[in-house]
């Protein structure tokens, strides 16, 4: 009898689980979006918690970009990928706000443009670097 009761409490639990999660459609700037206009989309895991970790993949299922939420905010480590996989740019947010050093990267993953943010403003000397294959 306990076994039925814990397959039957396991089976409940993991529906329940399975439920809370959705995908979310987003267009080419990360608006919401409906299945045949989405580029992007995120998996929904109703995560209240103090530091949601997102992340976004294309339609193909490869992860397209990953970034923390904290207080409805992006707050930390950013990382968005090319298609194929590779690293596309890097940087963290603070409060929302892009800040430090960022960075884009040609598919080859040398560095194509690297520069400072400090609260969402470019600042000092951006360097663009050529691909030279």
């Amino acid at each position: 009898m306990r076994f039925f009761f814990t397959l039957f409490f396991i089976s409940i639990f993991s529906t329940v689980t399975l439920t809370a999660q959705q995908k979310i459609w987003l267009d080419e700037n990360g608006n919401l979006s409906n299945r045949e206009k989405a580029v992007y989309y995120r998996v929904s895991n109703d995560n209240k918690s103090k530091k949601q970790l997102i992340i976004d993949y294309y339609i193909s299922g490869k992860k397209a970009k990953e970034f923390y939420f904290i207080k409805g905010k992006p707050d930390g480590k950013y990382s968005e990928f090319y298609d194929s996989g590779e690293v596309k740019i890097t940087g963290k947010f603070e409060d929302g706000y892009k800040e430090g050093t960022w960075k884009t990267y040609y598919k080859n993953g040398k560095i194509k443009e690297k520069g400072r943010y400090n609260k969402g403003e470019k600042v000092g000397v951006w360097k663009i670097y050529y691909k030279n294959d």
